[in-house]
């Protein structure tokens, strides 16, 4: 009996420069270990398999995550797909030093970051190629200017920003068309939404939502189901346990609001965040493949503007306790050194 068909992603143009991706991304940090225990090189061929069987095309790592190892786990398991038909979105920027973490954006460091993550992820090219955090030592103009000659060299097709500033993204912008920025944005952190997403929508440039669920928190991680001791959301500030009991009633308020839409909560708070606009393309992550489907369905929550302003009014920001970055990794606040956030 032959198989039935799974329902496919849809797909969009993420900004206005050409880059075409599925309209829900997929966020390969955690298949290395972060929030989870790290998946073995079959398991990560699995899932990623299992996504693009989906629809899923879009796949966005860095060579932050591992360290490397990431990015090598997802060129192999990419090399089992049509590689015209993908497209890759990996990140430079962060590095380790004697201090913790680190942030460079020296043309030479620029450099030869994409000459590394193209020979761990075995390909030619990469097609979106994000700065993963600012380093405000270094003229942003410098770090673009050195992305355009790879842009120009065919290494890099698209070039894409990551917590970066309004400033510095309408400057970076004016030295090579930015095509995505990428954020977090979520029900629980949504303070882009006054001047970057305008900036954005002005500009032409995608919007790429990382964490869309939370962390994991819309999805029951530290309510329904506890934080693994080897996790680092362990340190993270809203998830500590003074805080987590505070935020647990934001969880209970959306249970109740996804028992209306008939989903779940992690469906539910999905859903809100693909509704922003066509230009949003969310890429939440996932070891599980029965997450990753339901991930996947969460496009089928379609939700009204009345929808849309009241699990707004009902999921507010200004309730959730602690604050959305997690600043143990050094003595300086490398993660948001750009953006003034809290």
């Amino acid at each position: 009996m032959e198989q039935a068909a799974l329902p496919q992603v849809p797909r969009v143009k993420l900004g206005t420069q050409g880059l075409e991706v599925s309209k829900l991304g997929f966020g390969c940090m955690g298949l290395t270990g972060s929030y989870n225990a790290p998946l073995g090189e079959e398991a990560v061929a699995a899932v990623v398999a299992h996504a693009f069987r989906r629809g899923v095309t879009f796949f966005d790592t860095s060579d932050a995550y591992g360290p490397h190892t990431n990015e090598t786990l997802l060129g192999k398991a990419l090399k089992q797909l049509p590689r015209e038909q993908v497209q890759v979105a990996t990140k430079f920027g962060i590095g380790q030093g004697a201090a913790g973490m680190t942030v460079c954006g020296t043309p030479e460091y620029v450099r030869a970051c994409c000459e590394a993550s193209l020979r761990r992820l075995d390909a030619g090219y990469i097609d979106l190629y994000y700065q993963h955090r600012v380093d405000t030592t270094v003229p942003i103009e410098d770090t673009i200017g050195e992305l355009r000659k790879l842009v120009e060299e065919g290494k890099v097709k698209y070039i894409g920003l990551s917590e970066a500033s309004p400033d510095t993204i309408r400057r970076a912008h004016a030295v090579h068309p930015i095509t995505a920025v990428q954020m977090e944005w979520s029900l629980w952190s949504r303070d882009i939404e006054p001047e970057i997403v305008p900036l954005c929508r002005e500009l032409g440039i995608g919007i790429v939502p990382y964490s869309p669920i939370g962390k994991g928190f819309f999805g029951g991680r530290g309510v329904t189901e506890q934080v693994s001791a080897a996790s680092n959301l362990r340190r993270h500030p809203r998830f500590s346990a003074e805080n987590l009991e505070k935020n647990k009633q934001i969880y209970l308020k959306m249970e109740e609001l996804a028992k209306k839409h008939r989903c779940s909560p992690a469906q539910l708070a999905l859903a809100w965040v693909l509704h922003q606009g066509d230009d949003v393309v969310p890429i939440p992550g996932t070891t599980k493949i029965k997450n990753l489907d339901a991930n996947i369905d969460s496009l089928k929550v379609k939700l009204t503007d009345d929808d849309l302003k009241e699990i707004s009014s009902e999921i507010r920001e200004e309730d959730v306790a602690g604050a959305r970055q997690n600043t143990s990794f050094g003595p300086t606040n490398w993660n948001y050194a750009d953006t003034p956030r809290k």
